[in-house]
């Protein structure tokens, strides 16, 4: 708004991550009958398959529109050289290949399919594992690297989703970026290569030529401290916070136990030298192998396992696929969502490619016999939203603004030949149920783009299931990067249109903010890490705020648990610091008002979007009075009354408020606005593309990223990365207990210094 590779999936999660195949994949592949996609990711699709025998496997091949890439060479060769790797290990605690071409059309992989959960997924679903588990973990994961190293191979991704939990115990998975020891890369020498939080100092660093077997114990020592105490060992959040933490910080141990400690304390060494080999790990860690008791695990992990293991007794019989069949044609009914008939007319399994699909038949051709059906007569836009977790009052919000707006289409369009519902998917905040929050919406073929979501835990989270699908997803709350911006290696954004800056920027414009107020010469900038990547991120644009400015702040960074705010900004200001600047969440902003109160600090405080609402007021009273906050969005009501806006302009907001107090009896809230604005975007396209012909998702995110839009809150126009051209950040002051919004924030740095704003 303004006034500017995912790794590759497990072949081994349950069945409630098992998906229908979509219209363009194969029935079938080298024998092996397709029974649903497992995943998409890294260097191709993950299918459920089944043999002749009725042996389950995991199919990993290439994407199918990655024809022109599979044809290179390099590609074949990395494919082969995965094949290869995993062929030459031998051990029970590493999933078997049992079957590959890596020189067909589509080159294609098999494994053993393993029926539990990943690491991951357990310690994410029922917490840390108790300490038998994680050294009966620890040592089967660690005799697999042993053979992994005896083969010459460095599997260089050792992480929670590549090792999977059975009852007779884990397995090592995923050879994708494994490599030979001493083999040329195929990679450039200064790539990144492996899942940041679990790489050793030398990946982080990009030193090809010291990348060698104890690069994998670092990374195990990292998975003991994981499964140990539930959190990664360095920290979470953005890819060059976590980068540098591995190779300068001490790893938090906290809650690891006692036995375990020195051990993990050595896999953790900076040198690589210094840590012990696998076999040395295998023989510290003396529990016995788990052989066919499931005993080694608690009981709600092993509950996991066996309700997949019992869903596998549930999957469709192989039925025989006649030439020229339908590849969506199903093999039988079952309760995982599986393609099924019914009175002779099939029901499309969900997803871009079912819903382009129905509409490349409209016309009657295909098979030459289908009759055209008759066009939608009702489409939809989502909404995922937070609508009962921690921030309800946004999401809340954002459905208001959203179904206001489709209420405004469907009165504009009255008689036209379609209409347009309102589909809300709650995520609760909650990032273990928003992928499934998010399969609400984009399963359901009605669908043609989603507002949300709300936060940027459920969003990431989310994300896979809008990719898979082909859904546009429009953001205007959650600035997380990694949102649009996939890294060099990723994939380019075609999914999220971000109608919001992203955390560095807003950190940027929040520096920039500083500098319209006189006497400001050593800003103090605080992170704290209770929201790790958003802190990060705002510091790390600061930081580049300041150095456009000329200003040289004074930087401190605290655990997020820390409560004596006192002390710290005590010594802060000791520093010099002349304007405080907090890059942290509400609870810790409202410390640190209450401190620098209590130490008579006369400088201006600053803070950003996740402390901005009513709650900061309310908690911090009367230490909140005088506090800037920059914000991505704007007050309707203050906006209509804003005499620095064109009387046409000021008219249009008041119509949004009074239609928002006719609906709902209240003036609307924050993000309500903006939520509006940007479903009228969607619908504005949509009344465009519907006079082109039949409605597909297909092409939505390009039309709607190259739309320019003029809402009640201002105007939207996006990058080629599907970022928010523009400011986007606004600027409030607490006054009397309430904000006062004050205006856009600057662009670039005041140049002079006019007085307070």
């Amino acid at each position: 708004m303004s006034p500017a590779s995912p790794p590759a999936p497990a072949p081994g999660p349950g069945p409630e991550a098992l998906r229908a195949l979509l219209p363009s994949d194969p029935s079938s592949i080298a024998g092996y009958r397709l029974l649903g996609r497992l995943g998409a990711g890294g260097m191709g699709v993950v299918y459920l398959g089944r043999t002749g025998t009725g042996e389950l496997a995991a199919v990993k091949v290439t994407h199918g529109d990655q024809a022109d890439q599979a044809a290179q060479a390099e590609f074949r060769a990395r494919f082969r050289r995965e094949v290869e790797a995993a062929r030459r290990v031998s051990s029970p605690w590493a999933v078997p290949v049992t079957g590959a071409d890596p020189d067909a059309p589509e080159p294609w992989m098999a494994t053993a399919f393993v029926p539990g959960p990943s690491l991951g997924e357990a310690v994410g679903a029922h917490g840390p594992l108790p300490e038998r588990s994680v050294r009966v973990l620890g040592g089967a994961v660690a005799r697999a690297l042993a053979a992994v190293h005896a083969a010459g191979i460095v599997h260089r991704d050792v992480k929670p989703g590549n090792v999977l939990l059975a009852v007779d115990g884990p397995r090592l998975i995923d050879f994708g970026i494994a490599r030979a020891t001493g083999e040329t890369a195929l990679t450039a020498t200064d790539m990144v290569v492996g899942t940041p939080g679990f790489l050793a100092p030398e990946q982080a660093e990009a030193r090809a030529a010291d990348i060698g077997p104890a690069a994998d114990v670092f990374a195990l020592g990292c998975l003991l401290a994981y499964a140990a105490t539930g959190r990664p060992p360095f920290g979470t959040g953005a890819l060059d916070a976590l980068l540098y933490r591995t190779v300068h910080d001490e790893a938090d141990l906290a809650g690891l136990p006692q036995p375990l400690l020195g051990l993990v304390r050595q896999c953790l060494a900076k040198d690589p030298a210094a840590r012990p080999t696998a076999e040395d790990v295998a023989a510290r860690l003396t529990e016995d192998a788990p052989g066919a008791a499931a005993d080694w695990l608690p009981a709600p992990v092993v509950a996991t396992i066996a309700a997949r293991s019992a869903a596998m007794l549930a999957l469709p019989d192989i039925d025989a696929t006649a030439p020229g069949t339908d590849p969506a044609a199903p093999v039988g009914s079952s309760r995982r969502g599986f393609l099924t008939l019914g009175a002779g007319a099939a029901v499309l399994a969900a997803g871009g490619g079912a819903l382009a699909l129905w509409n490349s038949r409209r016309d009657g051709s295909g098979d030459g016999k289908t009759p055209a059906p008759a066009p939608r007569k009702t489409w939809a836009v989502g909404v995922l939203a937070d609508l009962s977790g921690p921030a309800q009052e946004i999401g809340r919000a954002q459905e208001r603004g959203a179904r206001l707006a489709v209420e405004r289409f469907n009165s504009v369009h009255r008689g036209k030949p379609f209409t347009l519902e309102l589909k809300v998917s709650d995520d609760r905040g909650d990032r273990t149920g928003a992928l499934a929050a998010a399969r609400r919406l984009t399963s359901d073929p009605s669908v043609l783009a989603v507002l949300g979501p709300t936060s940027d835990d459920t969003g990431i989270a989310a994300l896979p299931a809008f990719e898979e699908a082909g859904v546009p997803l429009l953001t205007t709350s959650a600035g997380y990067n990694l949102f649009t911006l996939r890294g060099v290696a990723g994939p380019a954004n075609t999914t999220v249109l971000r109608a919001v800056p992203s955390h560095f920027m807003a950190g940027a414009f929040l520096a920039w903010s500083t500098t319209l107020l006189p006497r400001v010469g050593r800003p103090g900038v605080l992170q704290e890490r209770t929201d790790d990547q958003y802190g990060w991120q705002y510091v790390s644009g600061a930081r580049f705020g300041y150095r456009q400015a000329g200003l040289t702040p004074h930087f401190r960074v605290v655990p997020g648990r820390a409560t004596d705010y006192r002390s710290i900004l005590g010594e802060m200001i000791d520093a010099g610091m002349d304007t405080y600047v907090h890059c942290g969440v509400r609870s810790t902003a409202v410390l640190a008002a209450r401190a620098l109160d209590g130490l008579g600090f006369t400088g201006a405080r600053f803070t950003g979007q996740h402390v901005f609402g009513t709650e900061f007021i309310e908690e911090a009273g009367a230490a909140a009075e005088g506090w800037y906050l920059c914000a991505p969005v704007i007050d309707p009501v203050q906006r209509a009354a804003d005499p620095r806006q064109k009387a046409a302009d000021r008219k249009l907001v008041q119509d949004f408020v009074d239609i928002h107090r006719k609906r709902y009896g209240t003036a609307p809230a924050y993000y309500t606005g903006e939520s509006f604005d940007v479903v009228n975007l969607v619908t504005s396209w949509l009344t465009a593309r519907a006079a082109l012909g039949p409605l597909t998702r297909k092409g939505a995110w390009e039309a709607l990223r190259a739309r320019t839009h003029t809402g009640v809150m201002g105007g939207y126009a996006f990058d080629k990365n599907g970022d928010l051209s523009g400011v986007g950040t606004f600027l409030y002051r607490v006054r009397n207990g309430a904000y006062a919004y004050l205006g856009a924030a600057p662009a670039e740095p005041a140049k002079t210094k006019p007085g307070e704003t």
